[in-house]
């Protein structure tokens, strides 16, 4: 499972004209799901997600996390987080099937609402992300268990 953490004053998610998803103060989060990817690695993530500590505290430093600030998380799925450059032209054969990779978003998008407030894009759909990322800050969050 892969996940893309941006800090953000504020992000949005458009489909077909209409915002689905919009958080001010927050974490914009594309999603990926590998092959392998169960709800074990999902569990792992929003645990970390939700107490990485990248907001600035009173000193200037890195020092509380999303929930710390009663911030947002805006999730984004994203399959092409998955995608294998070898060639020119992006394969996906290591992104996780539509169905499953489905349940699985919408299974860490629970997870992580039970810390904190949570909005979402549309699995499937063209999106439209627009966010302004605040430092800018952007942190690369990997898990895959081994059997």
């Amino acid at each position: 499972m892969k996940l893309v953490v941006q800090r953000v004053t504020d992000a949005s998610v458009e489909v077909d004209g209409e915002i689905v998803g919009e958080i001010g103060e927050g974490l914009m989060v594309l999603v990926g799901f590998g092959v392998n990817d169960t709800a074990k690695e999902a569990d792992y993530l929003a645990k970390k997600l939700v107490k990485l500590r990248i907001f600035q505290d009173e000193n200037g430093r890195m020092n509380k996390s999303v929930k710390d600030i009663g911030g947002k998380l805006l999730l984004v799925p994203q399959f092409t987080l998955y995608g294998s450059t070898k060639k020119n032209r992006p394969s996906f054969h290591k992104a996780l099937n539509p169905e499953d990779a489905t349940e699985l978003f919408d299974y860490f998008t629970n997870q992580c609402s039970e810390s904190v407030d949570v909005e979402t894009g549309e699995f499937g759909a063209y999106m439209k992300v627009s966010l302004l990322n605040n430092g800018p800050v952007t942190i690369l969050l990997e898990k895959e268990f081994e059997d």
